[in-house]
C-alpha cells in the first residue's frame, strides 16, 4: 500500500493568484533609472511574484506600481487603482522573481482622459 504525503502550504500569507498590471523601477547601472511593466502571477500582503524573462538580480532595491483596479469616473475619465509600494529582490528563477515589500505602502488614485 502506497500512502501520498501531503505537505501543508508553510506560508504565513494567503496568495491571490492574480494577473495585475506592474511597472517595476530600480537604479540600473551608472545610477540610471531603470523601469519595466510586468504582470504579475500572484500577489499577497507581504509580495509579488512578477513574470519576466529577465529577473533583476536578488537583493536589487525596487519601487512597484501595480493596478489593482479600473473604473469609469465618468463617460471620458477612467479612474485607476494603484499600490504604490518598495521592496527587493528575494528569489529568482526563469520564470520571474519574488519581492519582499517593504512596510510602507500608499495606495493611490489615479485619473486618465480617455480620447
Amino acid at each position: 500500500m502506497v500512502f501520498a504525503m501531503y505537505e501543508p502550504d508553510k506560508r504565513k500569507m494567503r496568495r491571490f493568484d492574480l494577473q495585475l498590471p506592474a511597472k517595476l523601477f530600480w537604479t540600473g547601472e551608472n545610477k540610471k533609472q531603470e523601469s519595466i511593466e510586468l504582470v504579475t502571477h500572484n500577489i499577497c500582503a507581504g509580495g509579488i511574484y512578477l513574470m519576466t524573462n529577465s529577473p533583476l538580480p536578488e537583493g536589487t532595491e525596487v519601487k512597484i506600481d501595480v493596478t489593482l483596479q479600473t473604473d469609469r469616473a465618468h463617460e471620458s475619465m477612467r479612474r485607476l487603482s494603484i499600490l504604490d509600494v518598495s521592496g527587493h529582490v528575494v528569489r529568482t528563477n526563469h520564470h520571474g522573481m519574488a519581492i519582499c515589500f517593504a512596510r510602507k505602502y500608499k495606495i493611490l488614485q489615479q485619473y486618465i482622459k480617455d480620447f
